[in-house]
């Protein structure tokens, strides 16, 4: 059952195989009106396939070993030299094969790729176990030794196929830009000595060679504006010829050269602080009146931190207040 096992998931990854081929077909039509970001993302849809094949396999084998396990059928000892021959070349093949598709996939950035590439790797160490456990049965005679090299191949079968779901399902809802992008991004920014800060990144990823980014940029609110314009294009061309993404710059105007402005930020600074030193704040302004003084920014909150929304407002509100009892705060809250 352990070498049928085997067959029947080298069986699953020829099918696999065919959806990756036929996602690649579909991923390289040019966009359309239905589809003006292009068809990439279909790549996400057929890991998620790879994903559901690998994991009924599993779950076949897992229950045809349990029966086995039950009532065990000793396994034929007809053409065993025969058998291992083959098992030991499959390992061979399969470990050439995961090789060959992880380089393929960091060469086109294709998560069809990284996910045949996983399953190759743990498909040698199913052919390992179950190569194991032929020698195991033939040395010791244990009637059911097959059957649980069975539900080990299966349970790693299983375990794959979660892992390429996962990371397929976090693809297709959406994560995070990795922190090459966002050093990337960060690095050719801060190179404009004109973009006085960066905030509220956010990157939407269409599949290789379509990542759009939308970004926040403080500039000084006094200088031109056709100048300040000029330098949001060189950033957005830099972005795109070196890091392949189709960014949209927003300017956030900011006052840098008034002492009062300059002393009230610095109030809502460490007020912020206070609470937790992650807590960033960016897009500050304010309006001086006689009897109060309204204190306006963002704070760029961590998504790990527990308090609420309303929570945060108040006690940096409390915060400031210390300062000056008559400093009101209007606070909006980003989560990063």
């Amino acid at each position: 059952i352990a070498v049928q096992a085997d067959a029947l998931n080298n069986l699953s990854d020829a099918g696999s195989q065919i959806v990756a081929l036929v996602s690649f077909k579909i991923a390289s039509k040019p966009a359309d009106r239905d589809h003006p970001f292009g068809h990439a993302r279909i790549e996400y849809v057929a890991s998620m396939i790879v994903s559901f094949l690998v994991l009924l396999v599993g779950f076949e084998l897992f229950t045809e070993s349990v029966s086995k396990l039950i009532e065990p059928v000793p396994p034929s000892k007809e053409k065993w030299g025969f058998t291992v021959g083959v098992l030991i070349a499959s390992i061979a093949a399969k470990l050439w094969l995961g090789i060959f598709n992880r380089k393929l996939a960091k060469r086109i950035d294709s998560t069809v790729m990284r996910a045949t590439s996983a399953d190759s790797f743990s498909d040698a160490v199913s052919t390992a176990v179950v190569l194991v456990g032929m020698g195991l049965y033939f040395v010791f005679g244990w009637d059911r030794v097959d059957a649980i090299m069975g539900l080990c191949v299966a349970v790693m079968i299983f375990i794959a196929g979660l892992r390429i779901l996962n990371e397929t399902k976090n693809s297709i809802l959406g994560e995070r830009p990795s922190d090459e992008v966002v050093e990337g991004i960060t690095r050719i920014v801060g190179e404009f000595p004109e973009a006085l800060g960066i905030h509220d990144l956010v990157v939407h990823n269409y599949g290789v060679g379509r990542v759009f980014a939308s970004i926040h940029i403080e500039v000084d609110g006094k200088r031109d504006i056709y100048e300040t314009h000029d330098v949001i294009d060189n950033i957005e061309k830099r972005l795109e010829s070196e890091l392949s993404i189709e960014a949209t710059v927003h300017m956030d105007p900011i006052v840098t050269d008034d002492e009062t402005v300059d002393h009230l930020r610095d109030i809502a600074r460490r007020a912020v602080a206070v609470i937790d030193d992650r807590f960033k704040i960016h897009d500050f302004r304010c309006v001086v009146g006689q009897s109060h003084t309204n204190l306006i920014f963002d704070v760029a909150v961590p998504y790990e931190v527990k308090l609420t929304d309303c929570e945060i407002c108040r006690k940096i509100e409390e915060a400031v207040r210390l300062a000056d009892e008559n400093y009101n705060t209007v606070v909006t809250v980003d989560r990063e």
